[in-house]
């Protein structure tokens, strides 16, 4: 039997053993964090330079880009470096500071996705008095408060672990120090952790859902009522790209956080964890911002000006 202690470092599993299949993950996920960076930075740049977009809607989109930022860069870099190393180890240190931002990076972006969806919501549903409403100070309340509750869900769940015992040799059979995979590495018992756990998952992730959907539901409701079949077809190719991104989200985080032990599967928990921690990051440029024709021209201007300084 393993003694228990105080573990100094674990080791990540990743996703294969196969050193050509590392190569070629290596290379998938490599281009997929340069995407990520690239089109969240650029997301920023443009709506910080450009004055056409400071408006509520673009201030909450450049805060999800911040935290889309921050949610892939704590586990891809890792990941990355996992894949050209035989020792896959990390610091229990590191794990467990890898394993809170990840905790603070999901919980901020699911109350920011909220926030989004209720702009959104008096954009459409109460367009006279949306710059009244959607003021500058009340603006910061919500992105402020999203932050805030991902702090608190990622404290909650990260005191708990620092008293619980792993082996002195032990394998997380994951890609990073998510909390399910790292409780189930434990070599003591964490009913404790695992009650907190799908109760935060639980408060957090149905209340944040809960504000989104109604949000949804009073906007598809009123777009239903647009006399313009054109301006209903462009309303719900708005709606629905966003809604898509919501429920593959949304739905496979509280599976992955509320599921029981025994109905892990490997592959899956890994496929779920790429979708909603490293895949969602990089759509969401594409999705909030390629597909808006305001963001698109606000590009066009900023890449305008480039090549006229460039000529000068």
């Amino acid at each position: 039997m393993a003694n228990q202690t105080s573990a100094s470092e674990f080791v990540l599993l990743g996703l294969t053993s196969d050193p050509h299949l590392q190569s070629l993950l290596f290379f998938v996920f490599s281009v997929i964090y340069f995407i990520t960076l690239f089109g969240n930075t650029l997301i920023m740049i443009v709506i910080s330079t450009d004055s056409h977009l400071h408006c509520p809607m673009y201030f909450f989109l450049f805060h999800l880009a911040f935290i889309d930022i921050c949610y892939v860069t704590t586990t891809v870099p890792k990941m990355l470096v996992n894949f050209l190393v035989k020792q896959k180890s990390i610091g229990f240190g590191a794990c467990i500071t890898q394993m809170s931002l990840i905790l603070l990076s999901a919980g901020s972006e699911i109350f920011m996705l909220s926030a989004m969806a209720y702009d959104r919501f008096v954009a459409v549903c109460n367009p006279l008095h949306y710059q009244e409403a959607m003021n500058k100070l009340f603006c910061n309340q919500p992105v402020g408060s999203a932050w805030a509750m991902g702090f608190l869900h990622s404290i909650i769940n990260t005191l708990p672990m620092l008293n619980v015992q792993f082996c002195n040799y032990t394998e997380i059979k994951h890609f990073s120090c998510e909390l399910p995979p790292l409780l189930s590495a434990a070599c003591c018992r964490t009913t404790l952790n695992k009650v907190v756990l799908l109760s935060s998952a639980v408060i957090f992730g149905s209340s944040s859902f809960l504000l989104t959907l109604t949000s949804y539901i009073y906007i598809i409701s009123t777009v239903l009522k647009i006399q313009s079949s054109k301006g209903r077809q462009k309303a719900f190719s708005t709606c629905s790209s966003h809604l898509i991104i919501v429920v593959l989200l949304y739905t496979t985080a509280l599976f992955q956080y509320t599921k029981s032990s025994s109905s892990s599967s490997l592959i899956l928990d890994q496929l779920f964890s790429i979708q909603y921690s490293i895949l969602t990051p990089m759509l969401n440029p594409i999705i909030y911002s390629l597909k808006n024709n305001d963001m698109k021209t606000a590009l066009g201007r900023m890449l305008g000006k480039i090549k006229v300084s460039q000529s000068l």
